[in-house]
Formats: structure tokens, C-alpha cells, sequence
């Protein structure tokens, strides 16, 4: 679907003089002036970004956001777009316990694409960076064309001399924990594809403010998820063990480490509260394992229990879990929400 199939989105940028009409000079002054510029040793300009890396590494990590599959104008404003597009990328960076540094954007946008919403877009990364990682910047990208709007991020992230967590160090004893939500963002995900359509099943704006979407926080979390990014630093430094970002829900993720890891995670009987929280995607939580030892750091909490490898990789009290979730290929419809 173009972006000019939902523009009656709510929105007020779509308005004013186009990328085609203004050129890629003149675009990318104006959409840079809007970014948080971080720290680099050296900035946009260049053909290259310089960003300090401490200890001698980094950690790197990249992200897509395409109109259709990942967002809806009729749903979500420029810096809702721009907010959700930092976010994503700033928790993978705190799931393998580092302090994100440095983010590179690129965006390839229909011609006829009115300035004003890229430079909501980054206004959104702003905001994301000041709340969730300050001191992070915008430190280089790109800008091209493309029928479908397409955003794409990369991430850097120091690891203050400490060693990575990695999705494969999960033990036997560990104790299984999350910090931030669980299917909130899927709970508003499903909302709007009930709730924000018109009669024929079409994302609507109307239809949004007809059912006052806008209001329902969970609708808020699909817009502008909020990761808990100081908990991944907090974690690596209480001695978590694996840890990963909950992007595609708490059953399929938690498969992943299992796997990795070698080992079945066993959820507590009482969790999680319904299949949603279990399976809907798109939080961006952490969910991560320590010796059992160890304190719970600030913004985790308990799930479970880590235990020899079995025939599952999740269990529910004794109950299988099917390792499923947010599937990029089969769900952008909506039909998992």
C-alpha cells in the first residue's frame, strides 16, 4: 500500500512543499536541524560518522520500518514513526547490556512526500532519544526514493568494558525475569485493526476518531513503545546471563534463547494473564536470565525458572507453549493482533 493511500491519516504534515520539489540538499538541511546530535567525535556531513568506541567494541545492530507492514499513516503520526523507529533500535542495543551511542538513519520516501513529514519523523526521534537514551544522537544516514515508505536505522551502543549478554548463556537454576510490558503494544495493535478501520477493512482515520483510539493507552504503546533502555546496562551489570529484546512477543523470543541456550524456560503458572501477554509482539521489553543469587536489578521482575532442555523450549506451569508470535511475513495484515 503507497502512503498516499492513507494520507487522511492523522497527520497535519501532509501539506506544504514535497521532497521532489526541494531536492535532497535542501530535505536533508532541514530534516537534520530537527535530529539530537548526540556526541560523536564527528557528526553528519562526512561520508562517514566517527563514534568513540571506549573499550576498544561496539555493538551494532539495524532495524526496518516499511509503510504497510510495520505502520499506517491512517494510524500513526511522523513522530509517532520516528519515535517507534528509535525505540526498536535502542532496545536491541540495551539487550546485549550496552548504552546506545549512536543512531544512522536512512529514509526512502515517494516523491511527492511534503517535507513536513520527515521532518516529523525526526522531531519523533528526538523526543524518543531525549526520553528513552540521552545522550544517543543521529550521527549520519541517507535519503532516497522509493513508492513504498521505508525507514531504516542502524544502532551502535558501548559496552563499558563489560562483556556482552548474549541470548546463549542461559543455566540450569537461572532465574527467568522481564522488565517492561508484556502485550500491551499487541492489545492496542489489535484495537486498532478492530476498531480503526472502515467497512471494508481499510486503516481509517475517521474511523480512530469515531472510537476514540487516541485515548486508549494501549493504542499509545503500539505508537510509541517505551523499552526499558537503562535496564539493559542494569542488567549486564547484575550479572544477567542472556538477555534479549521482546520485539516479536514473550513465547517466540523466549523460544530463541531457549534454543540458544540450550535450555527450557518454565514460566510460573501465573505469569503471564492471557494468551496475548504470551504471545503478541512489538513491546520491546527485556526478558533475561540471572544466577538465582542474585537480586532482581530495578525494573525486573520474576517469570520463572530456567531448567534442563526437554521436548519444549517454554513451559507454562507443565504446559507447552507453542513458541509463536509477531511474524513480519504472515501477521502485517493484522490478522495476529
Amino acid at each position: 500500500m503507497d502512503a498516499t493511500d492513507e494520507r487522511t491519516g492523522p497527520v497535519d504534515a501532509w501539506t506544504g512543499p514535497t521532497v521532489g520539489e526541494l531536492g535532497e540538499l535542501v530535505v536533508l538541511d532541514r530534516v537534520t536541524a530537527r535530529l539530537p546530535s548526540g556526541a560523536p567525535i564527528v557528526g553528519p556531513g562526512d561520508d562517514c560518522a566517527v563514534v568513540a568506541a571506549p573499550d576498544g567494541r561496539f555493538v551494532a545492530t539495524t532495524d526496518m520500518m516499511v509503510h504497510g507492514p510495520d505502520f499506517r499513516w491512517a494510524w500513526s503520526t511522523p513522530e509517532d514513526v520516528g519515535w517507534k523507529a528509535a525505540a526498536t533500535n535502542l532496545s536491541d542495543v540495551a539487550a546485549m547490556g550496552a548504552v546506545p551511542t549512536g543512531l544512522v538513519v536512512a529514509i526512502a520516501a515517494p516523491q511527492d512526500t511534503p517535507v513536513a513529514v520527515l521532518e516529523g519523523i525526526a522531531d519523533g526521534f528526538r523526543l524518543a532519544v531525549d526520553a528513552l537514551a540521552p545522550g544517543c544522537g543521529v550521527v549520519g544516514g541517507d535519503l532516497s526514493t522509493s513508492s513504498a515508505f521505508t525507514l531504516a536505522v542502524t544502532a551502535f551502543g558501548d559496552l563499558q568494558g563489560r562483556a556482552p549478554v548474549l541470548r546463549s548463556g542461559a543455566r540450569v537454576g537461572d532465574v527467568l525475569a522481564v522488565a517492561g510490558e508484556l502485550g500491551e503494544a499487541a492489545r492496542g495493535l489489535g484495537r486498532l485493526f478492530r476498531s480503526g478501520v472502515d467497512a471494508s477493512g481499510v486503516p481509517s482515520a475517521e474511523a480512530v476518531r469515531v472510537n476514540d483510539l487516541d485515548a486508549d493507552p494501549t493504542v499509545a504503546r503500539q505508537r510509541r513503545p517505551v523499552p526499558p533502555i537503562d535496564g539493559g546496562a542494569g542488567a549486564a551489570r547484575a550479572g544477567a546471563t542472556a538477555m534479549l529484546d521482546l520485539s516479536d512477543g514473550l513465547a517466540i523470543d523466549g523460544g530463541r534463547l531457549a534454543r540458544a541456550s540450550d535450555v527450557t524456560l518454565a514460566l510460573d503458572a501465573d505469569a503471564v494473564q492471557d494468551d496475548v501477554a504470551l504471545h503478541g509482539g512489538e513491546d520491546h521489553g527485556l526478558l533475561a536470565t540471572f544466577p538465582a543469587d542474585v537480586a532482581l536489578p530495578s525494573g525486573f521482575r520474576r517469570l520463572g525458572v530456567v531448567v534442563q532442555r526437554g521436548t519444549a523450549d517454554v513451559l507454562l506451569g507443565d504446559r507447552p507453549v507453542p513458541t509463536t508470535g509477531w511474524d513480519p511475513y504472515a501477521d502485517w495484515d493484522g490478522a495476529a493482533g
